[in-house]
């Protein structure tokens, strides 16, 4: 492989390090597309002969077919997928095979491939995000008006309603599609014909590669154009918010299960047992996705930490780019797959939800702000007389909308009986009317809106 520079082989463990055929074979497809798309850009600007081209062309379908079939054989001492392809294609296609890798270089080849795989990827996330937050708009818009508690802290605050808080959820996975978008628009420039990195005297037509592997534009500088990650980094970056906003509702189904809370129900098809404890029923996909969000993430800080020191143009280090990022994507295409899962079969308590709504008085804000809408009060002094009232309930340990209209006047004579149309947990979601707020009316509508909006992409 190396010619004439090195008259013996690599010592055993420099191969063992080096290769990287166990984790990169899985480029061949973009590799073999990347090489055709180099071809055609080669024959035409009559660098490789017709015949040539054809006789490699024909080779690298060949090997395309071995390959899908599984009967091609990957050597670790050929150490990448680059050159497993180019050997085997050699084989196939004979002495005109040499001629494909005129002009170009592993290093820019590498970035190519490397930047069409994520691309592919991108577009696989972005139809299972899509599927994902149409799994939670189509739940929320049928539980809208349902009644639950929301909380800050872990503690009961304020009712909101079942299909607000999914919904919530929504509005973070689409801004992680829009991070997957704008990622896409940046790595969409094609390094091919960069070379090793100083560009080539060939007159090749880098256009015309970037067009026909449907990039945008050529990558503007040879330096950059192979020693550029940005790509990967942007999208881990993107996965990294994406399985943090996974873990995050995650972590609420674990809790919505327990029979402490028994908010939500999850059949056997997202739950095991337990080998000793048969009235277990465990949570296990969710806690997953809980847990490998910290493999996504830590990909995103393992190739920071390999970048930050790499002086241009191209070092050996980026090669322990790709198996992280191959980790890191598949198991966030996992997770989000598994929550899509988990939202359609979810079977929320409607009656525990509401009860629970209740606790805690939850209903405290309303009556502070009845005090300062009815009673015209200072909103810090409306606080000021609630608390006594929470406080004389729960001494009472009864929910506030049981306090009698003497016991209410007794802390300020000037409330009216007019204070009971806002202390129950249906009435408080009700008034959430303001743009963005828990009313099931409003609700519907953003499910509404949303639901439209992904039926076109």
């Amino acid at each position: 492989m190396w010619g004439g520079r090195f008259q013996s082989g690599p010592d055993a463990i420099m191969e063992e390090i080096n290769a990287s055929i166990d984790f990169d074979k899985r480029l061949w497809a973009q590799d073999i597309r990347g090489s055709l798309a180099h071809l055609a850009m080669l024959e035409k600007q009559g660098i490789v002969a017709a015949a040539d081209a054809k006789a490699i062309s024909e080779g690298l379908e060949a090997v395309r077919g071995e390959i899908e079939s599984g009967s091609f054989t990957f050597s670790r001492a050929l150490e990448d997928i680059h050159m497993n392809v180019e050997s085997r294609l050699a084989a196939l296609a004979g002495p005109a095979a040499g001629r494909l890798h005129t002009a170009r270089s592993r290093n820019d080849q590498v970035a190519t491939d490397f930047r069409l795989w994520v691309r592919d990827t991108i577009d696989d996330l972005d139809a299972q995000l899509k599927d994902l937050m149409t799994a939670l708009t189509e739940k929320a818009l049928a539980f809208a008006g349902a009644v639950m508690p929301g909380f800050t802290h872990l503690q009961s605050a304020q009712p909101v309603t079942f299909g607000h808080h999914l919904m919530a959820y929504v509005e973070m996975l689409g801004r992680d599609r829009g991070r997957f978008a704008d990622a896409r628009r940046r790595l969409n420039e094609c390094p091919l014909g960069a070379a090793a990195l100083a560009g080539t005297s060939f007159p090749i037509d880098r256009h015309a590669t970037a067009r026909a592997l449907g990039f945008d534009r050529p990558t503007a500088n040879s330096l950059d154009s192979v020693s550029d990650r940005d790509f990967v980094l942007e999208a881990l970056s993107a996965a990294s918010i994406t399985a943090m906003h996974l873990s995050r509702f995650a972590e609420e189904i674990v809790i919505w299960t327990t029979p402490q809370f028994a908010f939500v129900a999850l059949s056997d098809k997202f739950t095991t047992g337990s080998s000793i404890m048969p009235q277990k029923r465990n949570p296990d996909a969710a806690e997953l996705v809980r847990g490998k969000a910290g493999r996504v993430i830590g990909a995103l800080i393992g190739l920071l930490v390999m970048m930050k020191g790499l002086p241009l143009a191209y070092g050996k280090d980026m090669q322990e780019d790709k198996e992280p990022a191959f980790d890191a994507l598949q198991t966030l295409s996992l997770c989000t797959a598994a929550m899509a899962g988990m939202v359609r079969d979810m079977a929320p308590d409607l009656k525990r939800m509401k009860a629970a709504a209740g606790s805690g008085y939850a209903t405290a804000t309303d009556l502070a702000d009845w005090l300062v809408r009815e009673l015209n009060l200072p909103f810090r002094e409306a606080h000021h007389v609630t608390g006594r009232l929470v406080g004389m309930a729960a001494e009472r340990k009864l929910p506030l909308e049981k306090l009698s209209l003497a016991e209410m006047q007794g802390v300020e004579q000037r409330i009216n009986d007019g204070v009971f149309g806002v202390l129950g947990v249906e009435k408080s979601v009700r008034s959430r009317t303001s743009y963005g707020g828990t009313a099931p009316a409003n609700v519907k509508a953003q499910a509404k809106r949303w639901l439209k909006a992904l039926s076109k992409g």
